[in-house]
């Protein structure tokens, strides 16, 4: 297998993490029957990749994007212990680069650089039957939290 390194996301980079995007929502939406049909957006990538409080990465494989994800800076709420905490988001490994600890070395540099920030927090959310990255997400340390629930009034 040839080397992977990870690194900060350039403007470059932008058409792949588009496209990791689509990728993402293709995955997720048996998942949730709520989104849209078509190509949607959960992020403003390009202005992610610039943004001084959002450290997005890529992982790399001879000159080529084989994942991704982000950790994005947020205020907390004045009822909770931490100020600020990272938000993690656009977590994606092309399918032949699965099973490689691609995501895990993502993960290490997103929660480096939120260390280096002085973050003590970091969130992200996981669909409650998506068992494939919620065990990926136990393995590097993460605990599950609230369960948020809806009620589609317009659903039969």
């Amino acid at each position: 297998m040839s080397s992977i390194f990870i690194r900060e996301a350039k403007p470059a980079d932008l058409n792949a993490l588009l496209e990791f995007e689509q990728g993402i929502v293709s995955w997720e939406r048996p998942f949730d029957d709520t989104l849209k049909e078509g190509e949607i957006h959960y992020y403003d990538l390009e202005a992610m990749i610039v943004a001084d409080d959002v450290r997005v990465v890529v992982a790399e494989s001879e000159g080529r994007v084989v994942g991704s994800g982000y950790a994005r800076i947020e205020q907390g709420k004045a009822y909770q212990k931490f100020e600020r905490y990272a938000y993690l988001g656009c977590m994606y490994v092309l399918p032949e680069f699965r099973g490689k600890g691609v995501n895990s070395m993502v993960l290490d540099e997103l929660i480096s650089w939120c260390r280096s920030a002085n973050i003590t927090e970091i969130r992200l959310e996981v669909y409650h039957n998506n068992y494939t990255a919620i065990k990926a997400y136990e393995k590097a340390g993460f605990k599950p939290g609230l369960t948020w629930m809806r009620l589609g009034l317009d659903e039969g």
